[in-house]
C-alpha cells in the first residue's frame, strides 16, 4: 500500500485539503527526531538515493536544498546537468547521499546526450531509494519514458515537485490516484523544493529507507566533486541563464586552468586563479556570448566570480575565453576529451 502525504501550505505546513485515495492508507505520523545525545551511541545508517527525472523538474534545485549548500547549478534551460553529482548530508546518527543526474533525454539522440543518459541508468542500477521527480499535476510521455527505466526492486518515491505552482491543490488528489495506479510506488509526496519544511519532511521519509551501515563520507563532507569541477559548473550556469534560449544547450565549459595560491599573511583568504574555455558550435554563437563590445562575457565572469568566492571561501580571480568546435557534440571521442562519460 502506498502513503500518500498531505499537500503542503504556501508555508509549508500541511493543509489537508487530500481527501483519503482508494487503497491508499492516510500518511503516518512522522517520527519525533531523537536528539543527539541519544543517537550518539546508536548505529549509523547511511545510503545511496537517486534523484531522476526528466529535464526541468526541479532535481537540481532540490538537490541545493537537501545538501543545504549550492553544488549543482541551476537554470530554465533543459540539459544543464550533465554529470552524475553527489551531495551529502548528514543529520544526527544518519548519512544521506544524494545522486542528482541529467535529465533523460529522448529528444536528440547524439553523443552527448547518449552519455548523459548513459550516466542516468547507471545511477538507478545500484541504490537504496529512488525519488523519481516530476512537476505536480503533470505526467508526459517523457516522464513516461524515464518511468520505464527505472525497476521494480528498489523503493521509489513519487516526488510531485513545483507545488508552489498548483493553483488548486484540491486537484492534486485525483492526479495522485493516476500517479498510484501507474506504478508501485513506495509513497507519494507532494511538495516544494523550495520549501524549507517540505525539505524537512523528505529528509524524514527518506530516513526509513536507509539500512543501517557506515557512514560513506566524513561528517562535514557536502559532495565529491572537485572545487575545478564546481568552477565549471558554475561559469556553465551563468551562460546559460544569461543568454536564455539563445544558446544551444550543447554549448559547454572547459577548465584550462585552476591554480591555488596561499595567503600572503595571516587573515587573508587564498586566491584562486582560473582560467576556462566556452566551447561553442558555430561563430554567431561566440559572437553571442562574447556580446556587444563584450559585456556578456564580463557579466557572465563577473556573476561566476563573486558564487565562486562565497563557495570556496576564497579571493578569485577569473579569465574565460570562447572558442568553436563545430559539431562536437555529435563526436564520441571529443565528448570524452570534454570530461562526460
Amino acid at each position: 500500500m502506498t502513503p500518500t502525504h498531505d499537500v503542503p501550505d504556501a508555508d509549508g505546513a500541511p493543509e489537508n485539503l487530500l481527501p483519503p485515495i482508494p487503497g491508499m492508507p492516510p500518511m503516518p505520523a512522522m517520527p519525533g527526531a531523537a536528539s543527539a545525545e541519544a543517537l550518539a551511541h546508536g548505529p549509523q545508517h547511511c545510503g545511496l538515493i537517486a534523484i531522476v527525472g526528466k529535464p526541468n523538474v526541479g532535481k537540481s534545485t532540490l538537490l541545493n536544498a537537501l545538501v543545504g549548500q549550492k553544488i549543482s547549478i541551476t537554470s530554465r534551460k533543459a540539459q544543464t546537468t550533465r554529470h552524475r553529482i553527489t551531495g551529502m548530508r548528514t543529520r544526527e546518527a544518519t548519512q544521506f547521499v544524494f545522486v542528482d543526474t541529467p535529465g533523460f533525454q529522448t529528444l536528440h539522440a547524439n553523443a552527448l546526450n547518449k552519455s548523459l543518459n548513459k550516466t542516468v541508468l547507471g545511477a538507478v542500477g545500484d541504490v537504496d531509494l529512488i525519488l523519481f521527480v516530476v512537476e505536480a499535476g503533470s505526467f508526459t510521455p517523457a516522464d513516461e519514458r524515464v518511468l520505464k527505466l527505472l525497476g521494480k526492486g528498489i523503493p521509489t518515491v513519487l516526488l510531485a515537485n513545483k507545488l508552489d505552482n498548483i493553483h488548486r491543490r484540491g486537484d492534486v488528489a485525483p492526479w495522485l490516484q493516476t500517479m498510484h495506479e501507474k506504478h508501485d510506488f513506495a509513497e507519494l509526496v507532494p511538495m516544494s523544493a523550495k520549501s524549507a519544511k517540505d525539505v524537512e519532511r523528505l529528509f524524514a521519509i527518506c530516513a526509513k529507507y536507509l539500512p543501517e551501515q557506515p557512514w560513506f563520507y566524513g561528517e562535514d563532507e557536502l559532495t565529491d566533486r572537485s572545487e575545478k569541477f564546481l568552477a565549471g559548473e558554475m561559469v556553465r550556469e551563468k551562460l546559460f541563464r544569461l543568454t536564455g534560449d539563445e544558446l544551444p544547450y550543447t554549448s559547454t565549459v572547459i577548465i584550462d586552468k585552476f591554480e591555488e595560491e596561499p595567503p600572503q599573511k595571516k587573515g587573508q583568504k587564498r586566491l584562486m586563479r582560473i582560467a576556462a574555455t566556452i566551447v561553442v558550435e558555430r561563430d554567431t554563437h561566440k559572437a553571442m556570448v562574447i556580446g556587444d563590445k563584450g559585456d556578456r562575457i564580463k557579466r557572465i565572469g563577473t556573476e561566476t566570480r563573486v558564487e565562486l568566492e562565497k563557495l570556496m571561501d576564497a579571493k578569485v580571480f577569473i579569465e574565460l575565453w570562447v572558442k568553436v568546435r563545430s559539431g562536437w557534440a555529435d563526436d564520441e571521442a571529443r565528448v570524452r576529451s570534454f570530461g562526460y562519460e
